[in-house]
Parts: structure tokens; sequence; C-alpha cells
């Protein structure tokens, strides 16, 4: 069964354009006939450019909006006719807003959730305890919101979402603003909970991490239709085939060409290559770098997601005829 079944399905703005009487009436199409079908239990990264229909896509499917044309299904459900519903069926946590109330705890807030979902209280402690255990909630989970680091308050925003037991979460830049160790330990919360509970996860991020780390199949979009449909591991192999190297030195480096390896800039003692991990291993890689020079620190990063779409755009122009 199909958590989510979209069938060309289409949302156009009317806008006026001009000043007092003499303005016009236009149409924008945010969304173009767009078909797609999302399994039960599967991960998806639906990713694309501002602007290219990601977030009026993700409106209809949680009943915020309704279409101009086509159908749309979520976990069997049309979302804006039966959009009470669908709530108690769906989690969704967006990375900018907070569903969790500023100047109370995580624990209040989940009191109060229980309540607007009408859980029975005796599973309602069990599910929370258990979410508190898994997401390491309990030592700030009786802390005000507002005093929390933002890497606790997504651990505490995801959590919030999952108390109905929901079979289907949308994440909308879920890892945004964290740090490299709080994006790390949500994203393994994400898998551990989409493998282990078989949660459907549909991902927005503009961070290419996120994506490798949480989905097995990405979606991208562009002018409201979709340009690519396929597995991570296809996409990592043609698209995300790149690393950066950044690279602090203690004193200036005697640096050598490296095959698969290009200069990206030099800033005092500071580096940043671009490797090609389809010629050149980075451990192999660094291993060389070592020998620039002695080394103050040293970070491996992925590319910024525009680039890849970039690339993936420049592989599929055929897309954007029409």
């Amino acid at each position: 069964m199909n958590a989510v079944s979209v069938e060309n399905l289409r949302k156009t703005f009317e806008l006026r354009i001009g000043k007092g009487f003499n303005r016009a009436r236009t149409e924008v199409e945010a969304v173009n006939g767009l078909t797609l079908y999302v399994p039960q239990g599967q991960s998806v990264a639906f990713i694309g450019p501002n602007g290219a229909g990601k977030s009026t896509t993700i409106k209809m499917l949680t009943g915020i909006l309704r279409p101009t044309s086509g159908s749309v299904e979520v976990l069997g459900l049309e979302p804006w006719s039966q959009r009470s519903k669908l709530a108690r069926e769906i989690g969704v946590v967006f990375g900018q807003r907070s569903q969790l109330w500023y100047h109370l705890p995580p624990d209040d807030t989940f009191e109060l959730l229980a309540r607007v979902y009408d859980l029975d209280q005796r599973e309602f402690h069990q599910r929370r305890d258990m979410l508190v255990e898994r997401f390491k909630l309990a030592p700030f989970l009786k802390t005000q919101v507002r005093k929390l680091s933002l890497g606790q308050r997504m651990r505490a925003e995801i959590a919030a979402s999952l108390l109905h037991n929901p079979k289907l979460v949308f994440l909308d830049e879920p890892t945004i603003g964290l740090d490299v160790v709080a994006r790390q330990e949500l994203r393994e919360l994400i898998r551990e909970w989409n493998r282990n509970e078989g949660v459907t996860v549909f991902l927005t991020s503009h961070d290419a991490g996120d994506i490798e780390a949480v989905a097995e199949r990405v979606i991208v979009v562009n002018h409201g239709r979709i340009v690519l449909d396929d597995s991570v591991s296809s996409v990592r192999k043609d698209h995300l085939n790149s690393k950066l190297l950044s690279v602090v030195f203690h004193s200036r480096p005697q640096e050598k060409q490296l095959h698969g390896v290009k200069l990206l800039s030099a800033d005092g003692l500071s580096r940043t290559y671009e490797v090609d991990t389809r010629i050149a291993p980075v451990p192999e890689v660094i291993a060389e770098v070592l020998n620039f020079a002695p080394v103050a620190d040293v970070s491996i990063e992925d590319p910024p997601l525009e680039d890849v779409i970039a690339h993936i755009y420049a592989a599929t122009p055929c897309a954007f005829v029409g």
C-alpha cells in the first residue's frame, strides 16, 4: 500500500500585476502535473531549488492547500477534505517553526499534545517514556524550551511529532542550523525510527548529508515538475561523487598536484580542495595532504546541495523542455 499517491497534481495561483485600475491578472503554476507514489515505510528526500514547488506540494499533501486539479491520497485519505482525520495519522516538523511552547518545558507540551490528540493516558505515558529514552531527552525534559540549544529543541520537536504514533512524518529542513555533532545525531534518530518502526519519512532539505544519511530515494523537482526520481545509491554514484576537504596548516604547505583533486581556494594557511571520490579515495588524499606541511585542522564536507542539484539539472536537460 502507498503512503502517498499523487496523480497529475496541479496548483496555480492568481497574481495581479501593476497598480490601481490598470492591474492585470496572471496565473502562476507552482505545481505542474506532478505524479508520484511513496510506499509505506519508505524514506524519501523531496528536493529542489527555492521556488521549485516543494512547499506548495507539501501543503497540499498535508491538507493546508487544495489543488487546482489532480488527485492526492495520503494514507488513503484526501488531505483537504479529511484534514482532521489525517492530522491524527501524520507528524510534521518544520526546522524554522516550533510546535513546542516557547516558555514551557517539552514535558508540558507533550502533555498538551496528548490531550489535543485525545491519547489514552497509559499509552501516552508509555510512548512518551520510550521517546524520552530513545531521543535522550531526560536531561532537559523539564527545562523551558527557550533555554534549550537548537539541537536539543529539534530532538524534542521530532519526539513531539511522534507522540501520537503517526504512520507518516513530514520533515522540512530538520537539521537546519545544527552543528555537526547534533546534525549527525538527529540523522541517526530519523534513520533508526524509519527502519525500526516502519514510519514513512518525507524529507525536504538543502543539506546533501541529510539525504545521504536518511533517505533511500530522491525526488528532484523544478518548476513544479519531477526532473529526477531515483534511489539514493544511484544518485550518490552519479551526482554525489565529490567531497570538500578543508585543511588548515601550521606553516606554508609544499603542495603538489594530486590526481582527482582540485584546489578550490587558498587563504593564508587554509586550503579547500574538491576531491573526486570516483578517482581519489578521501583517506588516500588526506594522507598525501598531511605530507604538504604540519596540519592544524582537517574537515570533510559534502558539496552544497545547490551544486548537486545543478549537476542533476545539467545531466537532465530534457526535463526543462516546455
